[in-house]
């Protein structure tokens, strides 16, 4: 199996910020905003110097858990910054953008890596649609036609016109052409069956995010079914799954940093559903969703916090979560959230270092 490192450029306050979207500017403070990006950096270099093989970067806006609106950029930075690791943008938000834009920018980055690039495109959070005035009725027919638009700019040897419902030009012929052929990697949302089923048409790589288990082992299935009725059989590199993770010395530790640290500041008012007090580890082995929480629509921090993480415990503990993850959907790419939104950065780092040298290397070996 293959681990990937999610990079969201996370700003970590000093004090609890309120928890409102948009975030007001009034809020943000530069010296925390410019050393977040530092931290960043420093995090993906160790990360690939740890053994990681990729590092994944997305589109997000108007809030504190993600300094990303242009990842391309944050992309870009790491092109020549990381030596052999993948960098995966997953993803730009097709409705948001001009689609053929978004070919062109990872035409040059999967130029600029060498072809270590991994696309990916979502559709986007219902928040982020107000970002550029989106309006939320025609994303899923935006979002799927800028697929389709995408994929022919990158494969369509001749210019070409498109005259779409949503996108007109009378002209296409991206230059420069992605490196990578017959394409770049590409993956698409598999979090619902109706997405599952595009992934599929398309002969498209799916990713899951967050959600627990026995749903993500569904969702595989689904998405395996739909492939075999277009005529084509994934393989485990076609499937990832996002999720967050933390470890430390003992699942004890561990899940005291979660409850204390990774969610919220020391300073902060308990969250109003607390990470359960347990002595089993709390991850992928065992959590599953409260009945209270909707599996279908994204789930909040206090959501999370009350289902623990993914992945959480000793070394020992999050490699028996990742073993029963990968059997139960057959995923072989894991993109970790190691970045909570109160983690400190030393912390991270010491999490970061466990997983490198305790679990990584047993994990390539599944």
């Amino acid at each position: 199996m293959k681990a990937w490192m999610f990079q969201p450029v996370t700003y970590v306050p000093r004090n609890p910020l309120p928890q409102v979207w948009p975030l007001p500017g009034a809020e943000y403070d530069r010296e925390i905003g410019a050393h977040s990006f530092r931290n960043a950096i420093q995090q993906a270099v160790v990360a690939e110097q740890l053994g990681l093989d990729g590092i994944s970067v997305a589109e997000h806006h108007y809030a504190a858990a993600s300094l990303t609106p242009n990842p391309t950029i944050l992309a870009g930075v790491l092109s020549q910054r990381l030596n052999r690791a993948t960098v995966a943008l997953l993803g730009a938000t097709p409705p948001l953008h001009n689609p053929l834009r978004v070919a062109e920018e990872y035409a040059m980055l999967d130029n600029l890596l060498g072809g270590r690039f991994v696309a990916g495109l979502l559709r986007g959070t219902p928040n982020e649609f107000l970002t550029y005035g989106t309006n939320p009725d025609e994303t899923r027919e935006k979002y799927e036609e800028g697929i389709e638009l995408l994929l022919k700019a990158w494969s369509e040897p001749y210019p070409f016109s498109w005259q779409g419902r949503h996108y007109q030009f009378r002209t296409v012929s991206v230059w420069p052409r992605p490196l990578q052929q017959p394409r770049p990697p590409l993956f698409i949302s598999g979090n619902s069956k109706e997405s599952g089923s595009i992934a599929a048409r398309l002969h498209l790589n799916m990713g899951l995010s967050f959600c627990p288990v026995p749903v993500a082992g569904q969702l595989s299935a689904f998405f395996r079914e739909q492939a075999a009725k277009a005529g084509w059989e994934p393989t485990a590199d076609n499937l990832l799954y996002r999720g967050f993770i933390h470890v430390a010395e003992t699942d004890q530790k561990a899940l005291e940093e979660v409850g204390y640290t990774y969610w919220r500041l020391p300073n902060a008012a308990p969250l109003p559903q607390p990470v359960p007090q347990q002595t089993a580890p709390v991850g992928a082995a065992t959590a599953t969703a409260p009945a209270a929480v909707d599996v279908s629509k994204a789930l909040s921090a206090d959501q999370f916090a009350s289902m623990g993480l993914q992945f959480c415990g000793s070394p020992e503990s999050v490699l028996q979560q990742i073993r029963t993850l990968r059997d139960a959907t057959g995923v072989g790419i894991i993109d970790f959230v190691f970045q909570g939104p109160s983690l400190p950065h030393t912390m991270l780092m010491r999490s970061l270092e466990l997983f490198g040298k305790e679990v990584l290397p047993r994990m390539h070996e599944l």
